[in-house]
This record gives C-alpha cells, sequence and structure tokens, in this order.
C-alpha cells in the first residue's frame, strides 16, 4: 500500500497576491498537500524551484492573460494551468503543461489534477477538449466490472488523497467498509496500490476532474 504520509509539495504562481492567497486558502486544509511557497508570475521561476523544491506546480493565469508566460511548457516540474476560459487551452496544451482546468474548479479538483500530474498523466477540463485539437483521447478499454455508484465516490475521494479513516468519516460509512470497497476498485481496475487505481481511473476518464 501506498505511504500516504508522505505530502505532496506544491508551490503557487499567479500575477496578483490576492488569487495566490486565494489558492492557498482553499487549498490548505486538503489532505496530503503542503504549500510550500507562492510566487509572483514574473519571478524568476527556475532559481525559485532551486529553492523551494516543490513536487509540482498551480500556476493561474489570471482573468485578463492574452499570452502564456514564456516558461509555462519548460519548468523541470510538472504545471497545472488554471484558465479563465477556452481561449489559450491549445497553446497552453501545445506549450507541454501537464494539466489543464477551468479557474472555476472546486479544491478537490485541482487536488486530484495534481495528484494525477505527478504520476505522469496529461489532464485537461472536460469542458476544454473540443477546442482542442492535439489533446490525446481517453484509453477506451473497459474495466472487467463497472464501478458501483460508492465505489466511484470512494473512487474520487482517494484521488483527493483522503485515508480510509477520513473517506469513512465523510460517507459515513465503517473503515471496513472503506477498506472493502478500495479493494474492489483496485481489483477491477488491476491496479496493485492506490496510486495506481487513480491513475489508471483517470485514463479511462472515470475521476472527474
Amino acid at each position: 500500500m501506498d505511504n500516504t504520509d508522505t505530502p505532496t509539495n506544491l508551490l503557487i504562481v499567479a500575477a496578483d497576491p490576492l488569487v495566490r492567497a486565494g489558492l492557498a486558502t482553499l487549498l490548505a486544509d486538503r489532505p496530503g498537500l503542503t504549500i510550500i511557497g507562492q510566487l509572483a508570475a514574473d519571478a524568476d521561476l527556475l532559481a525559485n524551484l532551486d529553492i523551494y523544491q516543490p513536487d509540482v506546480v498551480l500556476w493561474d493565469l489570471g482573468w485578463e492573460t492574452d499570452e502564456l508566460p514564456p516558461d509555462l511548457g519548460e519548468l523541470p516540474r510538472p504545471v497545472l494551468a488554471l484558465l479563465p476560459n477556452d481561449e489559450l487551452a491549445s497553446d497552453s496544451w501545445a506549450a507541454g503543461v501537464q494539466g489543464l482546468l477551468l479557474r472555476s474548479a472546486t479544491g478537490s479538483q485541482i487536488q486530484a489534477a495534481l495528484n494525477a500530474i505527478l504520476h505522469g498523466l496529461r489532464l485537461l477540463d472536460p469542458s476544454l477538449a473540443t477546442t482542442l485539437q492535439t489533446a490525446a483521447p481517453l484509453q477506451t478499454a473497459a474495466l472487467s466490472e463497472p464501478l458501483t455508484p460508492r465505489e466511484q465516490e470512494v473512487l474520487q475521494l482517494l484521488a483527493e488523497g483522503l485515508t480510509n479513516r477520513a473517506i469513512a468519516q465523510k460517507l459515513d460509512v465503517s473503515e471496513h467498509t472503506v477498506k472493502f470497497h478500495v479493494t474492489a476498485i483496485m481489483s477491477k481496475l488491476d491496479a496493485q496500490s492506490r496510486t495506481e487505481a487513480v491513475v489508471r481511473a483517470t485514463r479511462l476518464g472515470l475521476l472527474l476532474l
């Protein structure tokens, strides 16, 4: 089983200090996520990556953005970009960012996306898919057996980094029941760990990102 005690170190980048603070507040209490720094979009990013050593970068492009920052697709860390609309989706995707969400994304959606790109996936908000000509299609391989509605709920919470105990409290069930569901999910996804289950589910389009 994965070591869920190791946090993901996140660096937040945005031009507006209020946006940086807002994202930090939105994600501050997410389990398994540690915000290690906040940077202005015009800061020396490569130098600050050496200082902060984040696992992943969350970059908010703001409401008035009309062009991409030059370093967006070249950072030596996976980048999740938050877009105001679909106008920059194609350019952002082509630039090499690992994930694209709209700025209206919830904290749980952002964390699930961060977790996925950290494990090598490229993800985009479903509402942006129609604007992208270069987006890779989701895998269409079928599960050995469909997930039940409850298993889908548990899977989404796994993607958000919750422990079995936290999932049990959130769903008002016993930890034993959660373990049963996690085992069933891993079996249906042919996964050997919780992280692998989330990665496979994301590739199959089973997670709401």
